[in-house]
This record gives C-alpha cells, sequence and structure tokens, in this order.
C-alpha cells in the first residue's frame, strides 16, 4: 500500500474506467484497403446506431467519408455483407472507385445490393433490388474487364433450407452478373493474377468448416472473363488453407497447415513448396470474409503477422533468400495487413494500445496511428492491468493456456492477507482465442481489485491445427476442464480467493461458463451473457457457416442427440445447487431464444438458487451503448451482492 492508495476489499474499488466511458467511447474498426497512396478503412460507429462508414485518408492526412452521412429524408449506407452470417470483404476499391455492399436501414436484413461510389459523389446501385435475397461478400475489382468478382448468396433459391453461394462476377456499369464457379457449399476469397489471366479461389463443403479442411481452386481466365481448366492445387477435408495471394510477379501464394502450423507456401509450377516453416501460426480462423494476415510490399518482401504461444506479432521475409525477421512493435494483436509500396497497414492492438489503424514505415519501422476505436487518457494509463502468460497442466495429461491479470488501481490496497475474486473469461467460437490488445470490459473489473484470467482451452487458435482440433468430441469437456484448471492453478499459486470464483462468456463462450456451473462445483457465482444452453437446437438457429458446426465438434443429429442432451447445461440446471446466476438476454436473439433462459430461470429459482435475469434490446453479443452501459453495471452489482462487497461506487441493485 502507498501512502496515497487507502484500504478496502478487492472488487469493491472505485474506478474512472466507468461503464458509460466504455459504451460511449469505444468504436470498432475493421477492413483495410490500400489504393494507392490512400488507405480506406472501415469504421463502425456507435454514435450513428451502429453505421458502418468507409473512411479515406489520402497522402496529406486529410480524412473523408466515402458514404454520405445519415440525415432526415436521406438514405441510410452502410457498409456491411451478411454473406454466411458472418460477413467481411464489404468492400473494395481501385483507382478511387468504391464497391461496397450496402446495408440499408430498410427492411430486416437491408437491401444487400452492390453499390459504387466515388467520393463526393452519391452511391449508385449496380446489383437489382431483391430485398435483400441476394448478398455478397469478398469484393475484388477486375478493373481490365470493368467488373466485381464476389461470393453471392442467393436466398430465393434455398437448399435445404439453405442459400447456394457462388462466385460471381458484376458488371460495375450494369447488372449483369455472370457465375463464374458453383456447386459447392462455401467459396471465399477469389483472387486475380497481376496480369488478369488466372484466378484463383477457395472451396469447401460440409461439414467440414475452412479451419478444418478447404480447398485452393486456380483458373485460367480468358479475355471475357470466363474460366477454364479449373484445378485443384491444394486443400482437401484433413488440410486448411488461407488467404491465396498473388504475388507482383504472378506467383501464387497462401498459408497451409499441412504441417500442423499455418504456414506459408508457393506454388512452382505444379508443385507446393514452403516459403517459411515454423512452430507459428500465419493464419486464423476465417470466421469472416477478406481476413488477411500477410501482404506483398516490394516485388521480394512480404510483411507477415503471426501467432506465437496466443500472441500476435509482425515480421518481415524476403521471398527470395528466405529470410526472416521479427519487427518490433508494441501492437500484439495484428488483423487486416495489407501493404503499399514499402508500407504496411493493418489493425493492431495492445495492452496500452486501443485497437487502431495503423500504417508501419518498413524502412523505419515506425508504426503510425492513423484511427485508435477510443482515447486512452494519460491518466488512466496507471489503472491498467498487463496480461501476463498463464501455462498450465490439465486433463488427459494436456497442457493449456491463459492470460492472467492482476488486480489494478493505485488508489487502493487490500488488507494484508486478502486475496483477490477471479473472474474467469471464456471467448466464443469455441474455435477463437483470447485477445491481449486493450479490452475495456477487462480493464472495468481488474481496476475494480478483480483478477482476471482469459483462458485458451484447448480449441483455441495461436497454437497449431492439433491443439485446434483437439476439442473436437471433447467440447463441454476440454474447454470447462481447461477453465477449472486455470483457476485452480491461480488458487494454488496464491493469486486468487478460491472461494470467490466467477465466470462470464458470451455466446458459446457463455456455454462454457453455464457447463462450469451445472457440471463442477468450483464457481462462487457466473454470468452468461445470451450463453448457449441446448446444445440440440443449436443447428436449428445457426447460420449457414455454422449450420454444421456441431457435427464437427460433438456429432450429427440424429445420431448424437444423447450426446447432445448430455453436455447442454439446459437438462442439467438442477446440478446447480449453490451457485446464483446472472443472465443477460437479448429478447430478439436469434440463437437463445428468451423462453429457454426465462425457464432456466424458474428453475434456478424453484431450486432455491438465487438467479437474475436481465433483458436488452439487442443483443449481449453487440449491445448498444445503453444496453452495454446497463450489462456491465448490472454484472457488477451482481458480483458485489453475492459477494458482500460494499462498492464504491453506488449501482442499481440486481433482483436477485
Amino acid at each position: 500500500m502507498t501512502l496515497a492508495s487507502r484500504e478496502a476489499a478487492y472488487g469493491s474499488w472505485k474506478s474512472p474506467i466507468s461503464a458509460d466511458m466504455i459504451a460511449t467511447q469505444t468504436l470498432s474498426l475493421g477492413e483495410i484497403a490500400v489504393d494507392g497512396e490512400d488507405v480506406y478503412w472501415l469504421e463502425v460507429r456507435p454514435g450513428e446506431r451502429g453505421r458502418h462508414a468507409i473512411v479515406r485518408r489520402t497522402a496529406d492526412g486529410a480524412l473523408t467519408d466515402i458514404l454520405p452521412p445519415p440525415g432526415e429524408g436521406r438514405p441510410t449506407y452502410s457498409s456491411r455483407s451478411l454473406v454466411y452470417g458472418q460477413g467481411g470483404g464489404s468492400f473494395t476499391v481501385s483507382e478511387g472507385l468504391v464497391v461496397f455492399v450496402n446495408h440499408a436501414s430498410t427492411g430486416t436484413h437491408g437491401d444487400q445490393r452492390l453499390y459504387r461510389v466515388n467520393p463526393g459523389r452519391t452511391p449508385v446501385p449496380i446489383t437489382p433490388d431483391t430485398g435483400g435475397k441476394h448478398r455478397y461478400g469478398d469484393l475484388v475489382i477486375d478493373r481490365s474487364r470493368n467488373r466485381v468478382l464476389c461470393v453471392r448468396e442467393d436466398w430465393r433459391n434455398l437448399k435445404d433450407g439453405q442459400p447456394r453461394v457462388t462466385l460471381v462476377a458484376v458488371d460495375i456499369d450494369g447488372q449483369k452478373q455472370t457465375v463464374l464457379a458453383e456447386g459447392r457449399d462455401f467459396y471465399s476469397s477469389p483472387v486475380m493474377s497481376p496480369n488478369g489471366r488466372r484466378l484463383a479461389w477457395l472451396a469447401w463443403d460440409y461439414p467440414c468448416m475452412p479451419w478444418d479442411g478447404c480447398e485452393l481452386w486456380v483458373a485460367d481466365v480468358d479475355e471475357d472473363g470466363a474460366l477454364h481448366h479449373p484445378r485443384l492445387v491444394a486443400g482437401g477435408t484433413t488440410e486448411s488453407i488461407f488467404q491465396p495471394e498473388w504475388s507482383p510477379q504472378g506467383e501464387l501464394y497462401f498459408v497451409s497447415d499441412r504441417n500442423n502450423w499455418w504456414n506459408l507456401y508457393r506454388l512452382q509450377g505444379r508443385s507446393v513448396v514452403p516459403v517459411l516453416e515454423s512452430r507459428a501460426e500465419f493464419g486464423a480462423a476465417q470466421w469472416s470474409l477478406g481476413m488477411s494476415t500477410y501482404a506483398f510490399i516490394s516485388p521480394r518482401h512480404v510483411v507477415c503477422a503471426f501467432n506465437e504461444q496466443g500472441q500476435w506479432k509482425l515480421g518481415r521475409l524476403d521471398v527470395v533468400l528466405g529470410q526472416f525477421a521479427e519487427l518490433p512493435t508494441p501492437f500484439t494483436d495484428i488483423a487486416q495487413v495489407r501493404g503499399g509500396f514499402a508500407m504496411a497497414y493493418f489493425v493492431g492492438g495492445g495492452p496500452e494500445q486501443p485497437a487502431s489503424v495503423v500504417r508501419l514505415d518498413m524502412e523505419s519501422c515506425k508504426p503510425q496511428v492513423l484511427k485508435a476505436s477510443s482515447r486512452l487518457p494519460q491518466e488512466l494509463t496507471p489503472y491498467l492491468s498487463r496480461c501476463e502468460p498463464l501455462h498450465f497442466p490439465t486433463t488427459e495429461l494436456g497442457e493449456a493456456h491463459a492470460w492472467y491479470y492482476p488486480p489494478k488501481n493505485p488508489d487502493y490496497a487490500a488488507a494484508a492477507g486478502e486475496k483477490p475474486p477471479l473472474l474467469i473469461v471464456n471467448h466464443g467460437g469455441p474455435t477463437g482465442s483470447a485477445s491481449t490488445k486493450l479490452d475495456w470490459t477487462i480493464q472495468y473489473f481488474t481496476s475494480r481489485g478483480f483478477a482476471v484470467v482469459d483462458v485458451n482451452y484447448r480449441g483455441s487458435t495461436g497454437y497449431g491445427r492439433e491443439y485446434r482440433l483437439s476439442l473436437y468430441g471433447n467440447w463441454g469437456v476440454m474447454d470447462v476442464d481447461d477453465c477449472a484448471n486455470a483457476a485452480l492453478r491461480l488458487v494454488q499459486e496464491g493469486k486468487v480467493d478460491a472461494k470467490r470464483l466467477v465466470a462470464r462468456g458470451s455466446g458459446t463462450g457463455g456455454y462454457t461458463t453455464l457447463s462450469l456451473l451445472a457440471f463442477r462445483d468450483i464457481l462462487r457465482c457466473g454470468t452468461s451473457l445470451g450463453g448457449l444452453a441446448n446444445l440440440e437446437s443449436l443447428p436449428e438457429q445457426s447460420d449457414k457457416f455454422e449450420a454444421h458446426y456441431v457435427d464437427q465438434v460433438l456429432g450429427p443429429l440424429p445420431e448424437s442427440r444423447q450426446l447432445l442432451q448430455d453436455r447442454s447445461p439446459l437438462f442439467h440446471i438442477d446440478n446447480i445447487k449453490r451457485s446464483p446466476l446472472l443472465f443477460i438476454q437479448g429478447r430478439q436473439d436469434p440463437r437463445v431464444p428468451l423462453r429457454e433462459t426465462e425457464e432456466m430461470v424458474r428453475k434456478l429459482r424453484a431450486n432455491g438458487v438465487p438467479a437474475a435475469l436481465l433483458t436488452l434490446d439487442s443483443e449481449p453479443h453487440a449491445p448498444t451503448h445503453a444496453d452495454l452501459k446497463k450489462a456491465l453495471e448490472a454484472e457488477l452489482s451482481f458480483y458485489s451482492r453475492v459477494m458482500g462487497l460494499t462498492l464504491a461506487e453506488p449501482l442499481e441493485p440486481v433482483v436477485l
């Protein structure tokens, strides 16, 4: 304890990192595109009701919104794709011309039409209005033929309740659409060679997810744009391919996990040869379209993001000599890597760096933040908890990984001998990962005296294919074991209070939280933010992309019905004897019916277990400003009531 700090119980401290600040001052930064000396990016603006705005930054530093602002009587333009339910690749740019997918404010799904727009002009539609029945994503401009290549979902002709997917070419000046490839369940990543004579793309079929197995195809392209002699060059059901990319000389590069790690390869003639082999991941789980982890910055140099032991780094690769060097940056979470001449652009974040659009001069290696997702006032820096890696033994003689955040607040100290409560955070996916970039929600709790452990349980990305696929057949067991063992390891090390272990998670992370409560007996309480509770009904409520995800991680229906029920907390809610539960639930959540959550609350209360339900107008996975503030404050109030804490900042009590 310092002279300036006061004594107070862990979990009760007052912090300047408020729920209101988190809700109102944070925007999301997404896709990046480079066009000559100009760079474009996507901003999801909470102050504009979540509109996806395209921003251009010119060489002189001037910022311009490409899409007209919303206004009275004017149409709303928002660049957002809904393909596969995950979206991505919603805009592309070439020589100042922007083509984007519009998620307008009219209708349930917007119009989802393609529009073209030049800076300062009004967007012009280039596809017909189908009422959102046609959806587009993964856009790339084929300028020599004046067309856009993309993935198209057709909801007018459903197959087994799912839309048909094709690769199409759309004329920029007209409404003509030409099907380039069809017959597969999924397509992604169309890329045209520099001379316009070859096209590469990815394809895969159910039940595979793209990180399980997918195929890389190449075809010749004639002067009219038709494809000829398509051929499979890499991939299959047991090899995951990520981000095909053409070099300036016309060589095809791609990422493959054929050696257990997502490493970089290239096609030489008919042979696939490694460019760089390393025990690190140069790719990621393709949850959305338009993802990128590497880019050419000269004819022989590539800038690469790579994940080593769950943490992203940046490197430069000489593809001629095979020399690779790590680049020192403050960023530990890197995505959307794009290249300009001797420049790299990406979305990067770090322990004390909010997610930001960054330009990196490859000569000086000096990063410049072009746009930050949130402001980090200097006075808040002393309150930030920096994560520490945690590697620990777990079941089946395995090892799992996590990031541990100790409590941090210079204004307070706990009494001698007191240990902090631990908040176990479960990431979604489950094929996802815990990020090390500045997370205001984690800091909201650590600055109030909570310890936090963000677990990369078996099944997480960043540790190789074998680790990633080890959860298959074991979902609801290994992830639960690993979260429990992360907490118990911290208890053994004397860092946290064994009697005050709590957990939170949303979606599939909420499923792990509910499973910890239903199948283990270590938690004091837990919070489920739209957590999945009934795996049996999940396939019916999933979008096209995840419709057979459960087939992979557990097994298909009806053969695996009993297993799905055995692993579903909904059917074992009576196992929860003493741990209070807070449910934060969206009224219109498409994946978790409100009636199921209300049923669990009724059963818990009937069994004498305190339970609270907070319903939101938005989804807990992507709450609005008001809902995010309400949810965070309710969660803190819930923990304080369960653990008998007197908060330094009074909040509205949660009704249990």
